[in-house]
C-alpha cells in the first residue's frame, strides 16, 4: 500500500507491480484495491501508462494489462541479455537430447526469476513463463544457485516462514540444508513434487567468469518419468557449457 510520502514515480511502479500470474488483467477498481491509490489518483497514473505504452486497455471495456512495451525494455536488460545470448544453442541442444521442459533462472533477492524457457510438446505442464519467480528452496534451479550462494543467503531464507505448495515442498530449515548438502555432493539439483506433485526437476549452476554463480539451468519432466535419472549428466554438460561461454570456469 502506498503512503502520502511515496513518490509520483513508486506509485506508478505500484500499479505495475499489481500484476502478477493471478491478475494478468485488473480493471479500475482491482487496481484501487490492490495499490490502495485512490480512484482520481490512480485514474491519472493509468492514463499516463497508457500512452507510455507499459499498460493496454483490454478491448471491450475489460480493464487493463501489461503493455507490449514493458517486453521491449526488459529485453534490454545486460544482466539476462548476455546469458540469454551465451545459452540458448545449449538450450536448444538440451531440449532435442530430452524433448523436456528446459528452463534458465537467475536469482532475484530470495527468489528465482525465469528468464528463458523451452517447452516441450507433450511434455508435463509447468507453471512458470518467462518473467515469473518462484521461492528459491522450492525449484531446482533455485536450489542449484543457493548451494553455491553466501551462507547468510540461506540464513535470510530460514528466518522466516518459508511457504509449501505440496507436501513435498522444502518448507523446514533442517529440510533444505540437507538439499543444499546433497546439491554440493552431487553437483545438480533435485526438485521432486514441490510445485506440483506431477513435476520432477533437474538442475545445474552456472557461473560467471568471476567464479559467482550467476544462473542455474534446469530440465523438467514428469514425476513418474523412468528415464529421469539419465537428465542429470545432460543438465550438467549443458549448465557447463554456459559456464564456459561466460568466461567461467
Amino acid at each position: 500500500m502506498m503512503t502520502a510520502e511515496s513518490s509520483v514515480l513508486m506509485r506508478a511502479l505500484v500499479v505495475l507491480e499489481a500484476f502478477d500470474s493471478s491478475h494478468m488483467v485488473l480493471k479500475l477498481s482491482d487496481l484501487m484495491v490492490r495499490t490502495g491509490l485512490p480512484q482520481t489518483t490512480l485514474y491519472r497514473y493509468v492514463v499516463d501508462l497508457v500512452a507510455w505504452g507499459a499498460l493496454d486497455r483490454v478491448p471491450g471495456g475489460g480493464g487493463y494489462q501489461i503493455g507490449l512495451r514493458m517486453i521491449e525494455i526488459a529485453s534490454y536488460c545486460p544482466r539476462s541479455r548476455l546469458l540469454r545470448d551465451v545459452a540458448l544453442p545449449f538450450i536448444e541442444d538440451l531440449y532435442e537430447v530430452t524433448h523436456q521442459n528446459v528452463q534458465l533462472a537467475v536469482r532475484d533477492g530470495t527468489d528465482v526469476v525465469y528468464v528463458e524457457l523451452r517447452a516441450g510438446r507433450g511434455a508435463v505442464v509447468v507453471h512458470t513463463r518467462v518473467g515469473a519467480r518462484w521461492p528459491m528452496q522450492t525449484t531446482g534451479v533455485g536450489l542449484a544457485i543457493l548451494a553455491h550462494s553466501p551462507s547468510d543467503l540461506v540464513e535470510k531464507i530460514t528466518a522466516r516462514p518459508m511457504v509449501a505448495f505440496t507436501p513435498k515442498t522444502i518448507a523446514t530449515p533442517e529440510r533444505l540444508r540437507y538439499a543444499i548438502a546433497e546439491v554440493r555432493r552431487t553437483g545438480v539439483a533435485v526438485s521432486d513434487g514441490q510445485i506440483t506433485l506431477d513435476g520432477y526437476s533437474v538442475a545445474a549452476p552456472i557461473f560467471g567468469s568471476g567464479g559467482d554463480v550467476v544462473a542455474a539451468l534446469s530440465v523438467v519432466v514428469p514425476a513418474g518419468d523412468t528415464r529421469r535419472a539419465l537428465w542429470a549428466p545432460a543438465v550438467r554438460t549443458a549448465a557447463n557449457g554456459i559456464t564456459r561461454g561466460l568466461g567461467g570456469r
